[in-house]
């Protein structure tokens, strides 16, 4: 066993593959971008195909090859799942697949691990009864997975060579032209699906909505799509929104949000043209709604938002609030339509999002953002993939991306989530590391990193509670008590990467 920076025994078999994770930027250093295989298309060529069958024929897709398919329509993404349906009818085995993220409504690839179709998974991250299925052991090979930046770095340095990507797409034209705010399946930003189009050696475009050559604005171009096939419907857009946007109500999930604006609104970066970026929960919204009210009091405008877009973020940009909106995913319809209709709403792929080894990505230049957590510990340490009870059930999403380079980092949970604890001495699986996490916000209060000095001395006289993490810790155990050790089998099930490739913890099996 390899003992990582955080103190993860990682497997020497995985240590020597991957390397260990070392530190936040120990890994970033030069290196050489991955080709793809281009076939040129010609003056009389025609994409147009009839079939997701034909397609995937015209692709000479084999046993053992790597596809890829993106979650932008999230729990209404109907392309994974036609797709996987029909490769498994033509006998077709023993693939990779990478998809951006795997959604509960993805359950059908449980059948086709049992039946060797689908052998090797990477992903952000697994839900719900797959990824309670891979927890239980089911596929031979662990599952890697990949923060969003991750993701991109993997596919553009080649960790990740795509053979074929399958691209659900709102709207195309004939010759592949794509984007996301027009159509009946409107998402908005295709930011994860554009690096897996630059990427793959072949790409098949999926629409249910075919517009005129060309259709603007253009996502994706036709110089990076090999063919294009019209079906009935790639996607419910109810699904889209479906558990990421809700306004709460809740007095607990309130008062982390009006503690989180206090630390902001408080903090040496709020000032005229700050940059933010908050997530999607009850309590991330109503930081929105807290935020709102300061800048409007204190005559402060942000110069841009970032991240999966929500209609919060776009009343803020409708009223002055915020000058840019930088979107990488949307996670509702006004969001998605937004992208269409306001010229200061701009869409980024996924590289330009979070990949530590562009020439410079945007979460560089972000002052604070809002991050959720599964599980705390008293190192800062932060779970967001498994479960209290070992299982996977979440995604890795940007968070250890947008924690490590903006310049305060805010980690909300509440103390105890259902008479479980969130703040424990150890989490269960390191997703980032407490070298990126700068203020854990509970509604009892705040435990600042110790070191964050600055930040300690800068908030001495700041209107929240504050504790340390391990004071934390103790009031959540006095209430519910220490939670049980979990009994976990010898099998690894899943490889937690860092950003930058190395392996930061490992899943086994439960």
């Amino acid at each position: 066993m390899t003992v990582n920076k955080v103190g993860k025994e990682i497997p020497e078999v995985y240590a020597e593959k991957y390397g260990v994770f070392d530190g936040e930027l120990a890994n970033i250093k030069d290196y050489q971008e991955a080709s793809r295989k281009i076939h040129p298309v010609k003056p009389r060529d025609k994409k147009m195909l009839n079939s997701i069958r034909e397609a995937i024929e015209k692709t000479g897709l084999k046993d053992g090859m790597t596809i890829s398919f993106h979650h932008h329509f999230r729990e209404g993404d109907f392309v994974i799942n036609m797709v996987m349906d029909v490769i498994a009818k033509m006998g077709i085995k023993n693939l990779s697949i990478a998809p951006s993220s795997i959604a509960n409504v993805h359950e059908p690839l449980i059948g086709h691990i049992k039946n060797g179709v689908v052998t090797s998974i990477t992903s952000s991250g697994l839900r719900d009864k797959v990824g309670a299925a891979i927890s239980a052991g089911i596929l031979d090979n662990p599952v890697v997975i990949r923060s969003h930046g991750g993701r991109a770095r993997a596919i553009v340095s080649g960790d990740i060579h795509i053979d074929v990507a399958f691209l659900g797409a709102p709207s195309s034209d004939e010759y592949g032209n794509v984007n996301g705010s027009h159509g009946r399946t409107a998402c908005g930003s295709l930011g994860y699906a554009m690096v897996d189009a630059k990427y793959a050696d072949q790409v098949v475009v999926i629409t249910d909505t075919l517009m005129p050559y060309p259709n603007t604005p253009i996502s994706i171009p036709q110089t990076d799509v090999d063919y294009v096939v019209v079906v009935d419907a790639i996607g419910d857009p109810e699904g889209i929104s479906k558990g990421a946007t809700r306004f709460t109500k809740n007095p607990k999930e309130l008062l982390i949000a009006e503690y989180a604006s206090k630390v902001i609104t408080n903090s040496p970066y709020y000032k005229q043209g700050f940059s933010f970026q908050t997530g999607t929960g009850g309590a991330s919204l109503a930081v929105s709604r807290f935020l709102k009210e300061s800048m409007l009091e204190d005559g402060i405008k942000a110069s841009f938002a970032l991240g999966g877009i929500t209609n919060a973020m776009v009343e803020l940009l409708e009223e002055g609030l915020v000058e840019k909106i930088i979107d990488v995913q949307d996670f509702d319809h006004p969001s998605a339509l937004s992208l269409g209709k306001n010229a200061n709403h701009y869409e980024i792929d996924a590289e330009m999002y979070a990949s530590p080894l562009s020439k410079g990505s945007v979460i560089n230049q972000l002052d604070t953002a809002i991050l959720s957590a599964l599980e705390i510990d008293t190192d800062f340490n932060v779970n967001v993939i498994t479960g209290s009870d070992g299982i996977i059930r979440g995604a890795s999403g940007g968070h250890s991306d947008t924690s490590a380079a903006c310049k305060m980092s805010l980690v909300i949970s509440p103390l105890i989530r259902g008479r479980i604890p969130t703040i424990v001495d150890t989490v269960n699986t390191v997703v980032t590391p407490g070298s990126s996490v700068d203020v854990v916000v509970t509604e009892l209060g705040i435990a600042i990193n110790p070191a964050r000095e600055d930040l300690i001395e800068h908030f001495k006289t700041l209107d929240v509670p504050q504790f340390s993490i391990e004071q934390l810790k103790d009031i959540a155990y006095s209430i519910v008590g220490s939670p049980d050790p979990i009994e976990y089998g010898n099998k690894v099930v899943a490889l937690i990467e860092y950003r930058d490739g190395t392996i930061i913890d490992v899943v086994k099996n439960v």
